[in-house]
């Protein structure tokens, strides 16, 4: 009897110390953690150890065993969740508040914006002096960089979607490029599957460059479904496009912000006045609007137009009513 109830008791003790154990664990997970400063920050990498993480966390300034916070995420069962990111905490935090925020992915995020209109060396500019962002492509060349992101021998012009991008701070300029070219694939895809019927457009690639000249010929969004009617109805009867854009983009770094007329009457691929039919390629990045006026311009009997000087143009369906606006609106008579 006295075997039995020693048994009894020895038992009784081992559950308590086990619910204790439960208890005292309990109460660390829920409890605020003792940060150094009022917010911190980590980096977590992909392909970070639950082991390096923890680590990371108290060098940042979490006061904490390493140790301790490693094998609550292993505990957990969740280690193995942690999501790559740039995690930011602030007091208040508990080891089960912070593992949670890391594995659903809650990470700070900054933005790029790219807009419409820019060229690719535009683009790549802008990511080079974006926020926390790590500029691997820093010393690739184009071809180098559409290589990477998976588009080998692409020209890079127009192939990426002009938007605001979030991201992870540390996260690497060539996982927005990847997303940017994606997005633009899927934006013309979606654009040409809206084409008109009777369009001469014969494939996505030229609605793509055709856009890229709507971009910016465009001063006033109003005007855009004119622009490209403009563009389309020259297309359709083989008139030059005469698109000083183009022009400008054949000259590259030689263009010093003046359009000059030699440089009209200089031939080169990009040149527009002297070269039927679209450019080789895009010339920028062109947005939704250019992207569905391309393949969808308003109907007009327009083959000219001229700006205004205040960001709208005038239109004119023959020479001589384009020749009177380009004296009203350009040359001031």
């Amino acid at each position: 009897m006295k075997l039995w109830r020693l048994a009894i008791g020895t038992l009784l003790l081992g559950v308590l110390a086990v619910v204790g154990a439960a208890a005292v664990a309990y109460a660390w997970i829920h409890k605020p953690l003792d940060l150094a400063a009022d917010t911190l920050e980590l980096s977590v990498e992909n392909g970070a150890t639950p082991r390096e993480i923890a680590q990371g966390w108290a060098k940042a300034g979490v006061q904490v065993s390493p140790t301790l916070l490693y094998e609550w995420f292993r505990w957990s069962g969740e280690a193995r969740k942690i999501r790559a990111g740039n995690y930011e905490i602030s007091r208040g935090t508990t080891p089960a508040t912070l593992l949670s925020k890391m594995v659903r992915g809650d990470s700070t995020l900054a933005t790029v914006r790219l807009l419409e209109g820019w060229t690719f060396r535009q683009f790549r500019a802008e990511l080079a002096k974006a926020d926390s962002l790590k500029p691997t492509t820093a010393g690739m060349t184009d071809a180098q960089v559409m290589a990477a992101i998976g588009a080998p021998g692409d020209f890079p012009e127009g192939r990426f979607y002009p938007d605001t991008y979030a991201y992870s701070k540390g996260s690497a300029d060539l996982a927005v490029l990847k997303r940017a070219h994606h997005a633009m694939e899927v934006r013309l895809e979606a654009a040409w599957a809206e084409r008109a019927s009777d369009t001469p457009l014969r494939d996505s690639e030229e609605a793509l460059k055709l856009a890229s000249i709507i971009e910016k010929e465009t001063g006033a969004a109003a005007d855009r479904g004119k622009v490209a009617g403009v563009f389309i109805n020259r297309l359709r009867i083989g008139m030059l496009l005469q698109t000083d854009p183009t022009v400008i983009y054949g000259l590259g770094e030689a263009f010093d912000g003046n359009l000059r007329k030699r440089d009209l009457q200089t031939d080169t691929p990009y040149n527009t006045y002297t070269r039927a039919g679209l450019p080789p390629t895009p010339i920028s990045m062109p947005g939704k609007a250019s992207l569905m006026a391309a393949v969808r311009p308003d109907a007009t009997k327009a083959l000219y137009f001229v700006a205004r000087g205040d960001g709208s143009s005038e239109f004119s369906e023959t020479l001589a009513d384009h020749n009177r606006a380009v004296n009203k609106y350009q040359r001031g008579k």
